[in-house]
This record gives structure tokens, sequence and C-alpha cells, in this order.
């Protein structure tokens, strides 16, 4: 048969532009956090990057949780599909 067609993500070179693009726009959102005065509510709100922490902290949380709670509701017996 003929080659394979390549895909954008097949070429290491695109990924690494990936990836440095992400690290570009990461670092654009800290700097425009800095910047830009936040309308918080509360005042530890007002701490420097608390939303980016905020948004780390809970998805640490939702992958634990998912890992140690959801796993022995949607757990199935070893046997169950034969």
């Amino acid at each position: 048969m003929g080659e394979e067609k390549q895909h954008l993500f097949d070429r290491p070179e695109n990924v690494t532009r990936l990836i440095r693009g992400l690290y570009v726009a990461c670092g654009l959102l800290l700097i425009a956090g800095l910047v830009v005065p936040a309308h918080g509510h509360f005042p530890w709100e007002h701490a420097p990057e608390f939303f980016a922490a905020y948004g780390l902290v809970s998805c640490i949380v939702l992958v634990l949780a998912a890992k140690h709670i959801l796993r022995r509701i949607v757990r199935r017996d070893e046997h169950y599909y034969d």
C-alpha cells in the first residue's frame, strides 16, 4: 500500500511550536493578570495570581477525586463483561 498521510502533529517541530505557543500564551495571561485589576468580592481575591492558583488547585482536586472516589463508584468486577 501507499504511504500513510502525515497529520499536523506527526512532525516533532510542529509539536514543539505548539508547546512553545502555549507557554507564551500562559506567560502573557500571567502578565495580564498582574496588569488588569481583578474585581473580587472577597479580600483574598485581590491577591496577585489568585485565580491562576485557584484554578490549579481546583484541577488537582478534581483529578484526585476522580482517581480515588469515582473509581470506587464506576469500577466493575474483573469478570463483568465475560
